[in-house]
């Protein structure tokens, strides 16, 4: 992966440059602003019909600097979602699944400080047994390409990524959750990097890969 910016900072970065200072625009933006984008956010989840009764659907409970979903949970288990979050089970290999999120979930933080429910292994889930995953990212552009966190964990959950049977449409839905602040000219992927159906911003709905490069504003 090689980030390229519009104006922000000089192209190309090494993706290790390219996610430290876009990291450094995501922890910088104002408190109001912050409040602003993510309540932004949330209404376009909901224009996307994520929270659908009977879905599941994986979600990220981030670190600070990211947008924050928790106040979609309660909105999700009402409606009956079933929800999920990542878990991490080898660094080493850099393997992940998910797991469960219930209300009354006892959640312990990872490694990164992020929290993760304690449930037993037999309620891991793949990815493609998920309708729809929100997926965090530290850069993205226009034609949905991603930049992580660089560990890979979830270019590896979602290789297996396919068609299903009932749908023309790939499955599990991705999408990427982000501050527009995020948004780079150009990523140019790597072979294993796994695309995204869309992102989501403060702005609107970034969406791959027939729609035009501006977002569209649900």
């Amino acid at each position: 992966m090689t980030a390229q910016a519009g104006g922000a900072f000089p192209p190309p970065l090494a993706p290790r440059e390219a996610r430290r200072r876009l990291r450094a625009l995501r922890r910088d933006l104002p408190a109001d602003e912050r409040r602003a984008a993510e309540l932004a956010i949330r209404r376009a989840l909901e224009l996307l019909q994520v929270w659908r009764p009977g879905r599941r659907v994986a979600l990220f409970l981030g670190m600070p600097d990211e947008v924050d979903l928790r106040p979609s949970l309660a909105t999700a288990w009402r409606r009956g979602v079933r929800l999920y979050v990542p878990r991490i089970l080898s660094l080493r290999r850099g393997a992940m699944t998910f797991v469960p999120l219930d209300r009354d979930a006892r959640l312990r933080p990872n490694r990164f400080g992020i929290e993760e429910p304690e449930v037993a292994p037999s309620q891991r889930v793949q990815a493609l047994q998920l309708d729809t995953i929100l997926v965090p990212l530290v850069g993205f552009d226009a034609a949905c390409h991603r930049v992580g966190m660089g560990a890979g964990f979830y270019d590896r959950a979602l290789q297996r990524r396919g068609r299903s049977p009932e749908s023309p449409f790939r499955h599990p839905r991705l999408i990427g959750v982000a501050y527009d602040v995020q948004r780079v000219e150009r990523i140019e992927p790597a072979p294993w990097d796994v695309a995204l159906d869309m992102v989501v911003t403060e702005r609107g709905v970034y969406r791959r890969p027939t729609a035009p490069s501006r977002p569209h504003i649900p």
